[in-house]
């Protein structure tokens, strides 16, 4: 995955620059709970950029897309993520990159001490991650705070164009800001978070409805749209999936009602997305884009859930009813169903959830007759 490229970490950060280039690890998690880990998935490393995301959602949650969007715009820049630019409006162009994620922030708890501003944020993103692992560097806090410079001089234009609301403390605000790009998580961690991304903010670990609906939408858009720094564009002709990468080596991958997957590894390319992170991307978005049928039966007529209730496979079966929506009563060439192969083969779990099933759809199919004009309980 990195043959064709030279491997180069994040410098201008000194916390950053000392990262192992070759560190590499992958985990992903299905909105059903499932997961798996490679490499170094649980190495610990800064979200930086991938905050954005999260705290993009968060503002709309509790300020809504009105709000929000009157204080920063919903377009991709087509410049670099730290560029002194605003849109004809004066806000910043959108709020992945670092002058609009800054203008969420200042949104975000005025009112609180900046204590209490990041404990309400750690406490989110633990909820939004399963009670993952979510700690912060400080040493990489004080490392990005030693070399702010462009971030000052875009709050400061920021100002200038009075991009605020009113009374903002400049100083704390970036304060907050370097506060919440240098929260850590691992892998394994990310993935979930990701993985409530793609299941409507609904954390698949612990069912918990950490985000709406509706802004959950927006962050993907926008993710999919401006996620990948001025190479998104690129990113979504070549992979089509809403992605968020960081200079510490740090992405996230989100395919939205199936799963999430989190990649780490530090070299990064010309456009500052992590090398490895992006062509793993592009190796595995045709497998998804290309819509297996679940739905597919072999040379017995046997289905996916035919095979899944003869072997005992639980959550494979309830993943395919629930998600995949698959039939339910499908005869393979012996004129068995999957439940006469749960039976046949004792597998208490599978006949459960398949009896279960069944008479959902029965009772939904009767509802929906009665419901049906000219009809009443005696017809």
């Amino acid at each position: 995955l990195t043959n064709d490229v030279i491997l180069q970490v994040a410098d201008y950060i000194p916390q950053l620059a000392r990262c192992d280039p070759k560190k590499w690890g992958v985990a992903i998690c299905t909105i059903d709970g499932q997961r798996a880990v490679w490499g170094d998935y649980n190495t610990h490393w800064s979200l930086q950029s991938i905050s954005k995301a999260f705290t993009y959602g968060i503002a709309l949650d509790i300020l809504g897309d009105k709000t929000v969007h009157s204080f920063v715009g919903q377009e991709p820049s087509g410049r670099l993520f730290n560029d002194i630019s605003l849109n004809s409006n004066n806000q910043p162009h959108n709020p992945m990159i670092n002058a609009g994620s800054i203008v969420v922030l200042s949104l975000l708890k005025p009112d609180l001490y900046l204590s209490d501003r990041f404990e309400f944020i750690m406490d989110m993103f633990r909820k939004i991650s399963g009670s993952g692992t979510i700690g912060f560097s400080n040493s990489t806090y004080l490392s990005e705070r030693a070399t702010a410079d462009r971030n000052f001089a875009l709050a400061y234009f920021m100002r200038e164009h009075k991009c605020f609301p009113k009374n903002v403390n400049l100083n704390e605000l970036l304060d907050f800001y370097f506060q919440v790009c240098s929260i850590e998580t691992t892998c394994e961690s990310a993935a979930v978070m990701a993985a409530t991304l793609a299941n409507g903010g609904v954390c698949p670990v612990t069912g918990e409805v950490t985000l709406k609906n509706q802004s959950v939408r927006d962050v993907l858009s926008l993710m999919y749209s401006c996620g990948m720094y001025d190479y998104s564009g690129q990113f979504a002709f070549r992979v089509g999936l809403p992605a968020k990468s960081a200079v510490s080596g740090g992405m996230i991958l989100v395919i939205p009602n199936v799963m999430g997957i989190a990649m780490y590894s530090p070299p990064l390319d010309h456009t500052g997305n992590t090398v490895r992170g992006v062509n793993f991307s592009k190796v595995i978005s045709p497998f998804f884009l290309q819509g297996v049928k679940m739905n597919i039966r072999n040379y017995d007529d046997r289905t996916p859930l035919h095979v899944a209730a003869s072997e005992g496979k639980a959550e494979v079966v309830e993943f395919l009813i629930k998600y995949c929506k698959v039939e339910l009563e499908p005869r393979d060439r012996w004129k068995h169903t999957p439940l006469d192969n749960a039976r046949q083969f004792d597998h208490e779990a599978c006949v459960k959830l398949l009896e279960i099933s069944l008479e959902e759809k029965t009772a939904a199919l009767q509802n929906s007759v009665a419901k049906l004009p000219g009809l009443t309980g005696s017809d």
